[in-house]
């Protein structure tokens, strides 16, 4: 199968388990969203899928290659990739300048080439390609820390595209967000590039709905349910325990 193909994975911190028999797909051009209460396991799904955690047991397989002994590096080479709940931009510097960093990293031309790298057309055109794609042309020479806060996220998720996944997964892109600016978030993953696969771990259930098209729902490390956004709201035992209740 091509994409990501996961079967019985599970995570154990001695007795305590997080990740229990796990098996989940996403295949190229998925729109998938992650969703549970707190402490459900999402991250530690994530993590596992990245690279970051090591699992108890289980199969990781991407493009039916296992991949479960690679670490997070290895894994970001083939293609997975991963934002985070916090941003990890460089504040002080420019847009541009931000972009440019994971794309002489991905040529593994490394930062000692970053100022020479600014004269190379072909990388100036992929930075411009990225900003056009993200709306952030405007924004282009302005220090990320003068940004509004969804405005980083924007550059957050145009920083890991520039890596070219084919999987990318995104850790709770609203979160921060001011209701107002959500928007951007929800219009930047409508114009993602339509083979690439998406998971999206998401509390903001209004975001899960406007851009997932399957929704898988953990519980307490395992998988209670997946199925269209439809199916999901329309179902009472999602709805007592997460949709109607506290989200994380």
């Amino acid at each position: 199968m091509q994409g990501l193909e996961v079967r019985g994975l599970s995570k154990r911190f001695g007795g305590l388990v997080v990740s229990e028999n796990i098996d989940f797909d996403l295949k190229p051009g998925d729109r998938k969203a992650l969703i549970g209460p707190n402490g459900a396991g999402k991250s530690t799904f994530a993590n596992l899928v990245t690279g970051i955690l090591a699992p108890s047991g289980g199969t990781i397989r991407f493009d039916g290659q296992d991949i479960g002994g690679m670490g997070e590096a290895h894994r970001v080479k083939l293609g997975i990739a991963k934002t985070f709940q916090i941003t990890t931009l460089f504040p002080e510097m420019t847009v541009r300048e931000n972009l440019r960093l994971p794309i002489l990293e991905r040529e593994g031309r490394g930062f000692r080439m970053f100022r020479r790298a600014s004269g190379d057309a072909a990388v100036e055109d992929e930075i411009g390609t990225l900003m056009a794609q993200f709306d952030l042309g405007p924004l282009a020479d302005r220090p990320v820390r003068d940004l509004a806060y969804g405005q980083q996220r924007l550059v957050e998720m145009a920083l890991t595209l520039a890596l070219k996944p084919r999987v990318l997964i995104l850790d709770e892109p609203a979160a921060g967000v001011p209701s107002s600016e959500t928007h951007l978030i929800t219009d930047a993953i409508a114009r993602l590039p339509e083979d690439l696969a998406v998971l999206v771990i998401e509390h903001d259930m209004d975001l899960v709905f406007k851009v997932a098209r399957s929704i898988v729902v953990l519980v307490q490390g395992r998988i209670l349910t997946e199925g269209t956004p439809s199916e999901i709201a329309g179902n009472a035992q999602v709805r007592e325990l997460y949709l109607g209740g506290g989200h994380d």
